[in-house]
C-alpha cells in the first residue's frame, strides 16, 4: 500500500484500537476472549509442542505418522483459511464496511484507496490477535526441533492466509450486509434474519452438527487448493516431506487471489457505500404501536389513575418504537441451546432446565422497564422531576408495565416446561405459583437497585446503533438478587443442604482451611439458606420504597 491507501489503513486502525482503548468493557471483553480462547490453546501448545518436536527431529515417526502429519497440517490450514475468512465477513458486516464519515472520506480520495486501505487495516487488526500466538506455538516446536525455520516459516504462513482470506471475507460480508441494509424485501425483516442465523449457529453446536461439518471439511479441504498453505508451513518440520509443486502453485496463488478479491471488493463497495439505505416501515409500526397504545390506556383505565396508566403506556410505548433496547434480555436465551442434545437424547425437558427457563422468565421480567427508571427518561428527565408526577406513580406505573408484559409469559412458560419436564403435578403448580409471584416482584426489586445506579448515557449496541441502557453494576447486583435467592429456595425445596456440606468439604480438602474451621456442616447450609432467601423476599418492597424516595428526591447535578 502507498499513499492514501496506506493513510486510511493506519486511520482505520487507529480508531480502532482508539475505540477499544477507550472503553473498559471492550478492554475487558477482549482480555476475557484473549485468555479464554487463545490463553488454553497457547499453553497446552507450549507444553506439548517442545517434546513433539524432539520426537519429530529424532525420526521417531514412522511413514503412516509423517502422511497424518501431512493431512493434519493442511486440513487445518484450509480449516484456518475458512475461519478467517467467516471473520473477516461478520467485521465487514458490523464494522468494516461501515467506514466513518463516508461524506467526506468517498470524496476526497479515490474508491480503489478506501477499499485498500479498509482491507489493509483489517488484515493489520486480525494479525495482532494471530502473529504472536503462532510465533510462540512455532517456537516452542522449533526449541524441541533444534531448528529456526518453524519461527520463520509460521508468521510467513499466517499472513499469506491473511491476505488472502481477509480480502475474500470483505467482499462476502459488504454483499451481505447490502442486503439486510439496502435491499428492501430483505432489510425489512434483518433483524429476525440475524436472529435466526444465530440460532442455526448456537443451535448446530448444541447438537453436535457443528462438530461433524467441521470434521467433514477437514477432510474434504485438506486435498484441494485451500489445504496448499499447508505444504509451505512442513517446509519447517524436518524429516517429513513436503510437495514443491504445491508450494509453488501457493506462492502463485496468494497474489492472483488477493487481486482478484479487491478487484471485486471495489465495485461492491461502490455499489454498497453509494446506495441509499432502505425504509423498513417504521411509520406503519408507528402507527400501530400508537393504536395498540391507546388499547392499553383504555384497559387499564379502571384500576389505575391517570398518572400511573401514562407512565405504564409511556415505557411499553418506547420500548416497542426502540426494541433494541431490549437486544441483553435475549442473550441468556442462547444459553438454552447447549441443553438441546439432552432435550433430545431424553425425549423431555430436564427439571433444572424448566427451573431456569422459569427464572429467567422472572428475571426478565424486572429488566424489561425497571432497572433504569432515573436513565431511561432521557432528556425528558428535568420535565418530569419538575412536573406534579410523583415518584410512587412513576415507580409504580414502570412496575405494571414489566408485570404486564412477564406475567402472561410466565403462565406460559412455567405450565409449558412444567408439562414437558417429568416434573409432577404438584411441583409444576409450585413451579408456577413461584413464577408469577417472581414476575411480580423481580420489577419492585429492580427499581430500587436500578435507582441507586443509574445510568444516563447511551452505549453502543451495534456498530451504529446506540440505546441508553441499565449500569453493569444494577445488572449485577439485581442478578445476585434474582438468583441467590432462588438457589437458597431450590436448596430448602429439595432439602439439599446435607450434599452442599459434603461437597464443600471435599473442595477444601484442597486448601489449607478445613471444612470444621470453615464451620461448614448441613445446618449451617440451612442457616444461610433461609437468611438468604428471608432476605431475598423482604428485598423487593425496600428496594420499591427506596426507588419512590430517590425520585422524589433526586436533584439534576
Amino acid at each position: 500500500m502507498k499513499g492514501a491507501a496506506a493513510t486510511v489503513a493506519r486511520t482505520e486502525c487507529r480508531r480502532t484500537l482508539r475505540s477499544v482503548g477507550g472503553d473498559r468493557t471492550k478492554l475487558l471483553v477482549m482480555a476475557a476472549i484473549a485468555v479464554l480462547a487463545l490463553g488454553p490453546m497457547t499453553a497446552i501448545g507450549l507444553f506439548l509442542l517442545p517434546t513433539l518436536g524432539e520426537a519429530v527431529a529424532a525420526s521417531e515417526f514412522g511413514p503412516e505418522t509423517a502422511e497424518l502429519a501431512t493431512e493434519a497440517v493442511t486440513g487445518g490450514a484450509a480449516l484456518a483459511w475458512l475461519f478467517l475468512v467467516v471473520m473477516a465477513a461478520v467485521r465487514a458486516v458490523t464494522a468494516a464496511a461501515d467506514v466513518d464519515e463516508p461524506a467526506c472520506l468517498l470524496l476526497t480520495t479515490r474508491l480503489r484507496n478506501v477499499v485498500v486501505g479498509v482491507i489493509g487495516a483489517e488484515i493489520l487488526l486480525f494479525s495482532l490477535w494471530i502473529l504472536l500466538p503462532a510465533t510462540i506455538l512455532a517456537a516452542a516446536f522449533a526449541s524441541g526441533a533444534g531448528t529456526v525455520l518453524p519461527i520463520l516459516v509460521a508468521p510467513f504462513v499466517v499472513a499469506l492466509l491473511l491476505v488472502t482470506a481477509v480480502p475474500v471475507g470483505f467482499v462476502l460480508g459488504i454483499w451481505f450486509r447490502h442486503l439486510i441494509t439496502v435491499y428492501e424485501p430483505i432489510a425489512r425483516y434483518r433483524t429476525p434474519l440475524v436472529f435466526l442465523i444465530g440460532l442455526a449457529y448456537f443451535g448446530s453446536i448444541a447438537v453436535g452438527w457443528f462438530d461433524a461439518i467441521t470434521v467433514g471439511l477437514f477432510s474434504m479441504l485438506g486435498d484441494g487448493p485451500l489445504g496448499w498453505p499447508g505444504y509451505l508451513l512442513l517446509l519447517a518440520i524436518p524429516n517429513v516431506t513436503t510437495s514443491s509443486t504445491h508450494v509453488i502453485a501457493t506462492l502463485l496463488a496468494v497474489p492472483i487471489v488477493t487481486a482478484l478479491a479487491v478487484a471485486v471488493a471495489i465495485p461492491s463497495a461502490r455499489m454498497h457505500w453509494f446506495a441509499d439505505p432502505a425504509r423498513t416501515g417504521d411509520e406503519t409500526v408507528s402507527s400501530s404501536g400508537t393504536d395498540s397504545s391507546s388499547r392499553l390506556a383504555a384497559a387499564l383505565a379502571s384500576g389505575f389513575s391517570r398518572p400511573v396508566r401514562s407512565v405504564t403506556v409511556a415505557a411499553i410505548r418506547r420500548t416497542r418504537r426502540a426494541p433494541i433496547r431490549l437486544a441483553y434480555v435475549a442473550y441468556p436465551l442462547f444459553g438454552v441451546l447447549f441443553f438441546v442434545q439432552d432435550i433430545i437424547q431424553t425425549g423431555a425437558l430436564p427439571p433444572y432446565v424448566a427451573v431456569l427457563l422459569c427464572l429467567y422468565v422472572v428475571w426478565g421480567t424486572g429488566v424489561l422497564f425497571t432497572l433504569n427508571p432515573l436513565g431511561d427518561l432521557g432528556r425528558a428527565l428535568p420535565a418530569v422531576l419538575t412536573s406534579t408526577l410523583s415518584g410512587r406513580d412513576a415507580i409504580r406505573g414502570r412496575m405494571i408495565a414489566s408485570s404486564l408484559v412477564g406475567i402472561p409469559i410466565a403462565v406460559v412458560v412455567a405450565l409449558v416446561a412444567g408439562f414437558a419436564s417429568p416434573l409432577s403435578l404438584e411441583a409444576t403448580a409450585v413451579l408456577l405459583v413461584g413464577t408469577i409471584v417472581g414476575a411480580v416482584a423481580s420489577p419492585a426489586l429492580a427499581v430500587g437497585v436500578g435507582s441507586a445506579f443509574p445510568r444516563f448515557g447511551s452505549v453502543k449496541i451495534t456498530n451504529n446503533r446506540e440505546a441508553v441502557m441499565p449500569s453493569k453494576s444494577a445488572f449485577m447486583l439485581y442478578t445476585a438478587g434474582i438468583v441467590f435467592p432462588a438457589s437458597s429456595a431450590g436448596i430448602i425445596y429439595t432439602d439439599a443442604a446435607e450434599p452442599i456440606a459434603e461437597l464443600s468439604s471435599v473442595l477444601l480438602e484442597f486448601t489449607p482451611i478445613s471444612a470444621e474451621m470453615a464451620g461448614i456442616t448441613p445446618g449451617t447450609v440451612s442457616t444461610v439458606a433461609w437468611t438468604v432467601l428471608i432476605v431475598g423476599l423482604i428485598a423487593p418492597p425496600v428496594a420499591y420504597l427506596y426507588a419512590v424516595e430517590r425520585f422524589d428526591r433526586y436533584v439534576l447535578e
